[in-house]
């Protein structure tokens, strides 16, 4: 921790959280700041773009920008570095040094979200280099627009929904700019992971192969934020080694990091006070002393609440001060959203409450304090959230806890959060739930040839032999559908047949649930969150795969009652610890939900259960699993094992970059294969995205933070902050936390 220094402007704020006034303030640590270290700009810089880049303030490279540039020039390049630290400009000059120099060289930028290709735009523009003809390509793009845009860009900026749907399948009418094109780049490259990142690593390996059909080999070059595994991740994503830079050049302000956990109201329950109202305490707090701050909330419905309740917590205090904060979300127009950015840039506005930091995707200009309520689910999410505070100066970093697992292990070892690297992005392209629609994709756009092992593996040209829809040609393999298949795969989705949100009263497409995941997510009565809006589903239909909903305001929520069975299809792995029989490999699962359960959100309270007939759902994925060589005797035993499989599943985002509801997990008794008491942790998508792996490679370290956490949670009996899981097919029955705190401490090596 930190040793005496001088006063901050937020002291007054953090008083009353901090002993022996309040216990909310868990850690405090001051970061020391970084020094920049430069390089001088490399002498095969264009004098036309060296100029407009002076002209920007641009005379020197950090080291890093300036190692990225050299690479790229020769070959595939990732940088991995901290937020601001100039990462845009590390890609953008082998690019725009390559158009100035032949203005007929094309490039392709993608990006995650429109935001980001939009702000990356506006600073190209604002540079002015020479020859630049730059083009945004989305679904935005007005349809007389695009054939223009295909024929005069030469730095088109898109996303890999776009490439997927509408320029892959459609390659014939880009010859000309895939014949030319010399760079990809690959922005925010750590959000290509599980399912998702396995759909882009095939949507870019069946790019490259058009490429080539072309007579092209581009250059990629990506950009990420920290990550456990950027070799492998960047490798995965170009389909070759890539030259990692990770040598942060750029500067860096001292920062102070606070980790605040709200107060526990009832320590048997484990119930504490609300994170959005600790967190609108706090920006109110810091924006009544001047102090410009930005909110990170999860969902759309929690931004708007931490701006009301703060807003009502400055008119009572600092009234002149109300209208300086504004929330920032999803559903705001573009001329809204501009209002919000140029105020909080020149300070105008002095808090803004925004649902993620890669969906602000903008410059917000000099900020003191970012506050982020819950952790954003990885250590780069969170840090590129801290990295927007200290622009100033020294800025404050701070994560309201929430009550789940993963927030209360960190709030009671914060050091995990301070000291701890980011961890890994993960994936599994050759998934062949995920691999099958792209192989039907590319036998679609180009036959199939042995030489397509190069992108697809020689597994992958087996499998697509075998798909009905694939058929051997004259040329190759070739898909023999009547419509292009891309249509029909969602990128966010491992199941073929994704199932289709819809609001009733408008015809909105909300979103994609995956087919083995609809039956527990949108059946009929659920309540369906979407951007943190509540809505009923009305009606599942499983053969269209709609379901439609409308808006609901209720207070309650759903939780699912199934049935599920696991078998072991192949055991890839294994290991011992200390006597137990730890196993990774594929497994089948069967789950049937039978009914649901309706709970108050006041307390989590039952008010009835209802019942569903819904068909049995089947899929194959990857799994790790063990069986305990000590197991719990007597009625704790199926309670200890549950409860184990909770607590694990809570803290497995550790170790891989996930959602929780991209796990799955199931302990029995008896488990028919294994013959013995067996837990089970599967990747919740079919064919697996490469978490439950991660954690097989981790185990130990797993069971020992999971240990940790039953050990330091202060409830006698489990709450949601230890074995208590929101998505529990058995409604949380039954549970014994003392048992499955006994049984993973058996897994541990004995303390000297």
């Amino acid at each position: 921790m930190s040793s005496v220094r001088e006063a901050a402007p937020w002291d007054e704020v953090l008083a009353f959280g901090t002993p022996p006034a309040g216990e909310q303030v868990v850690a405090r640590r001051t970061v020391p700041g970084r020094t920049a270290r430069f390089a001088d700009m490399p002498d095969w810089i264009d004098p036309r773009l060296a100029a407009s880049l002076a002209t920007a303030g641009v005379d020197r490279l950090y080291t890093h920008q300036a190692d990225t540039a050299e690479a790229a020039r020769t070959g595939d390049a990732m940088v991995v570095t901290g937020t601001a630290s100039g990462k845009s400009l590390a890609f953008n000059l082998p690019v725009l040094n390559s158009i100035a120099e032949d203005a007929g060289t094309r490039a392709m930028y993608l990006y995650p979200t429109k935001a980001l290709a939009q702000d990356q735009a506006r600073s190209l523009s604002a540079l002015s280099p020479p020859n630049l003809r730059l083009a945004i390509y989305d679904g935005d793009t007005p349809q007389a627009e695009r054939r223009q845009v295909r024929g005069w860009a030469n730095l088109i900026l898109t996303n890999p929904d776009m490439l997927h749907t509408g320029i892959l399948p459609a390659h014939g009418i880009w010859a000309e700019s895939l014949h030319r094109l010399r760079y990809v780049v690959v922005d925010e490259a750590h959000v290509y992971r599980g399912v998702f990142g396995s759909h882009v690593a095939n949507v870019l390996a069946r790019l490259r192969r058009i490429c080539e059909h072309y007579g092209s080999q581009p250059a990629f070059i990506l950009a990420s934020a920290t990550i456990a595994n950027p070799g492998a991740a960047g490798s995965t994503l170009a389909g070759r080694p890539v030259e990692v830079i990770e040598d942060d050049g750029a500067p860096a302000a001292a920062r102070e990091v606070v980790v605040w956990n709200p107060p526990l109201l009832d320590p048997e329950f484990g119930i504490r006070a609300s994170t959005l109202g600790e967190a609108a305490t706090l920006l109110a707090g810091l924006v009544a002393r001047g102090q410009r701050t930005i909110v990170f909330v999860r969902s759309r419905k929690g931004c708007e609440l931490v701006y009301r309740y703060a807003r009502e917590g400055l008119t009572l205090n600092a009234p002149d001060l109300r209208d300086r904060i504004a929330p920032y979300r999803a559903g705001y127009t573009p001329e809204q959203r501009r209002t919000i950015e140029r105020g909080l840039a020149d300070g105008t506005l002095l808090g803004v409450v925004a649902t993620s930091a890669l969906e602000l995707g903008i410059d917000i200009g000099m900020l003191d304090c970012s506050i982020s309520v819950g952790f954003p689910g990885a250590m780069s999410s969170l840090r590129q959230q801290w990295g927007r505070a200290g622009r100033r100066g020294t800025g404050l970093g701070l994560l309201v806890a929430g009550e789940d697992q993963l927030d209360q292990y960190l709030a009671r070892h914060p050091q995990e959060l301070l000291d701890r690297p980011a961890e890994a992005a993960v994936s599994n392209p050759v998934n062949p739930a995920v691999l099958a629609g792209h192989l039907r994709c590319a036998a679609a756009e180009l036959p199939l040839t042995p030489a397509d092992a190069a992108h697809f593996g020689d597994a992958g040209l087996e499998l697509a032999r075998s798909l009905p829809d694939i058929s051997a040609g004259p040329a190759g393999l070739v898909y023999r559908g009547s419509d292009h298949p891309a249509a029909r795969i969602a990128l966010r989705s491992a199941s073929p047949n994704a199932v289709v949100v819809i609001e009733a009263g408008t015809g909105t497409l909300l979103g994609l649930v995956d087919e083995a995941r609809a039956d527990s997510t949108v059946h009929e009565g659920a309540i369906y969150l979407h951007l943190g809006q509540q809505y009923v589903v009305r009606a599942l239909d499983t053969i269209s795969h709609v379901a439609l909903v409308a808006p609901f305001d209720g207070d309650y929520y759903t939780q699912t009652r199934r049935l599920s069975a696991t078998s072991i299809e192949d055991e890839l792995e294994h290991r011992e610890l200390a006597g137990t029989r730890v196993s990774f490999g594929r497994i089948g699962v069967i789950e049937q939900v039978i009914g649901y359960q309706r709970k108050r959100l006041s307390n989590h309270e039952p008010i009835d259960m209802i019942a569903l007939d819904m068909p049995e759902r089947h899929f194959q994925t990857e799994a790790v699993w063990y069986v305990p060589a000590q197991p719990p005797h007597g009625a704790d035993l199926l309670g200890s094992l549950h409860a184990a499989e909770h607590a694990m599943i809570g803290l497995l985002p550790l170790l891989a970059t996930a959602d929780r509801g991209d796990i799955g997990g199931l302990s029995t008794d008896l488990h028919p294969q294994t013959g013995a008491p067996t837990i089970f942790v599967y990747d919740g998508h079919p064919g697996g995205a490469g978490i439950a792996h991660r954690g097989y490679e981790l185990f130990e370290g797993w069971v020992d933070r999971t240990a940790a956490l039953l050990r330091d949670c202060t409830c006698e009996s489990g709450c949601p902050s230890c074995v208590q899981s929101p998505k529990c097919g058995n409604l949380n029955e039954p549970l014994s936390k003392p048992g499955a705190r006994s049984l993973l401490e058996t897994l541990l090596p004995a303390k000297s």
